[in-house]
């Protein structure tokens, strides 16, 4: 059985409102980021991949099995939905074991895995504690832990660090890429600063449309020698801005350090500057938005 997920042509409606329109994806193994903003679509492709709501048309199957056979599919797959949350005076271990029994796992296989799973994502010591008293991070990490109990093939996360301060974004970040050695994991979400720290392969969601798949390095390539800083009077701002892309500014009293993205020269003095992917993805939007009936 091969680790890999296929979408072709997927599209979902609700009523007169097209969510997906005509996506073709394909995952392998390792992480994988989908980047969009808010709204793009994102939610709806992973609550269709994991069998949550139906498509409209089009095809998907994971790890050669049809989506349609729902039961298949939820052995094979693990969840992680962005508004995950427990009985609130549950304690980590009593929260787990009881989600445990819902996916199926009998009482012998709850007593071993249940407390590794809790030592996989450093809530060893925490089994006690209480869900309503954990921080953002340890809850998210608790959902993590339900989603991987079952030892699943591919894992979904949606928006999983979204609300986490960097210490609790950083430490979640090396547990998905941890558990991402031996299975695929999909890291939904609309901040880039994640994608770039975890993920090789993405894909760019907007509007219910793939504006981009392939490689991180592909996506780079776009913009390069496109990107340019300047300083210039903060008094100028208003009008660089309604001319050109500004990806970054970064103010020192009367003057401002900006990143710039255009086709050629911006600026007389502007220099050339290496993109990131921010400006990649800014790019890539901004492009889209300017021609809304490309193919």
């Amino acid at each position: 059985m091969d680790t890999k997920i296929e979408i072709k042509d997927l599209s979902k409606n609700f009523g007169k409102k097209q969510a997906l329109k005509h996506v073709n994806l394909e995952v392998n193994q390792g992480m994988f980021g989908l980047l969009g903003p808010n709204g793009a679509g994102k939610t709806t492709l992973m609550k269709v991949i994991t069998t949550l709501s139906k498509k409209s048309s089009g095809e998907v199957k994971l790890c050669g099995i049809p989506v349609e056979q729902c039961k298949k599919v939820r052995q094979i797959i693990g969840y992680l939905p962005q508004d995950f949350s427990m009985y609130g005076n549950m304690g980590a271990y009593e929260a787990l074991d009881y989600l445990a029994v819902l996916s199926g796992m009998n009482k012998k296989e709850r007593v071993i895995k249940v407390p590794e799973m809790l030592e996989k994502v450093n809530l060893g010591e925490q089994h006690k504690t209480k869900v309503k008293a954990m921080s953002g991070g340890m809850r998210r990490r608790l959902g993590i832990a339900q989603a991987i109990i079952h030892n699943p093939k591919i894992i979904v996360v949606d928006e999983p660090t979204a609300g986490l301060d960097p210490e609790e974004r950083v430490r979640f970040r090396n547990l998905l890429c941890e558990i991402a050695k031996d299975r695929i994991v999909i890291l939904s979400t609309h901040i880039v600063g994640d994608i770039e720290a975890t993920c090789e392969n993405i894909a760019v969601l907007n509007q219910g449309e793939i504006l981009f798949r392939g490689k991180v390095s592909q996506l780079l390539e776009a913009v390069k020698g496109k990107v340019y800083t300047i300083e210039v009077s903060t008094l100028e701002l208003p009008n660089i801005q309604e001319k050109f892309l500004v990806t970054g500014i970064l103010t020192n009293g009367s003057t401002a350090n900006i990143k710039i993205i255009a086709e050629e020269l911006p600026i007389q003095d502007a220099k050339p500057a290496n993109p990131d992917v921010e400006d990649a993805y800014m790019y890539l939007m901004n492009h889209a938005s300017a021609n809304p009936n490309r193919q």
